[in-house]
């Protein structure tokens, strides 16, 4: 790093050792990121696979990512405190305290999916005509593509995440149509009907929360809030 300052050994480490700093919390979130990912991989394996060691596994994930997210939050208030950061790294910071609670949350849709897909596997089966594969395919592509912008807080990719978002939706409101149907016809299936309903919904939140982070990176990268905006200006 190069410092132009007067007495650049009396000011240039304490800034190294921020940019340090800043890494490591960098570091800590993309652990957090994987562990979220992993448990929101592990719900939608076990449900497609009716695996319920896999469904279990994801609940005892929860305690992991519960500590991880405290573990971050902590180390960001920290440097905000003792920092006073301006700028792009004051951005970075609020990014990453907003992405850390996205994280969280993906941790909890995904415990309500292999809690619910672990009731469908104590039920009698129903030939529901849905298949929830295609949806986590494309939630799971949306939290890869987010998580990616931010290791490389690359703002273009970040933004390609909010046009797939409204695929989401329309398959989830796909998914709810076609369980509505087999509620009507099939009286004796509701339970089962109002699982997959909840599941993917689920996969909704998760990929709104995939959003956020993307709009995070972007306010991070260019200073831009993108909440409820349908289009980001070019800079």
């Amino acid at each position: 790093m190069k410092c132009s300052l007067v007495m650049p050994g009396r000011n240039c480490v304490p800034r190294i050792h921020y940019q340090q700093q800043l890494a490591q919390l960098k570091d800590k979130l993309l652990a957090m990121a994987a562990l979220a990912q992993q448990t929101m991989d592990c719900a939608m394996d076990g449900y497609l696979k009716s695996d319920m060691v896999l469904l279990h596994h994801v609940q005892e994930n929860e305690a992991a990512i519960n500590a991880a997210e405290r573990s971050v939050d902590e180390m960001a208030y920290d440097l905000m405190a003792m920092e006073q950061p301006m700028a792009i790294d004051l951005r970075f910071l609020l990014a990453v305290i907003k992405i850390n609670g996205d994280l969280e949350r993906i941790g909890d849709q995904s415990v309500n999916i292999a809690e619910r897909a672990s009731e469908l596997l104590q039920m009698p089966h129903a030939e529901l005509s849905v298949d929830l594969h295609q949806m986590g395919e494309l939630t799971e592509q949306m939290i890869r593509i987010a998580l990616q912008s931010l290791l490389d807080g690359d703002a273009a990719m970040a933004k390609s995440v909010l046009a797939l978002d409204n695929d989401l939706d329309q398959m989830n409101r796909q998914v709810h149509k076609a369980m509505i149907m087999a509620i009507e016809q099939h009286p004796e299936w509701t339970e089962q009907a109002l699982n997959t309903i909840i599941i993917s919904r689920n996969l909704e939140r998760i990929g709104d929360h995939a959003t956020n982070i993307a709009e995070d990176v972007i306010f991070w990268v260019h200073g831009a809030d993108v909440r409820h905006q349908l289009s980001l200006a070019t800079d």
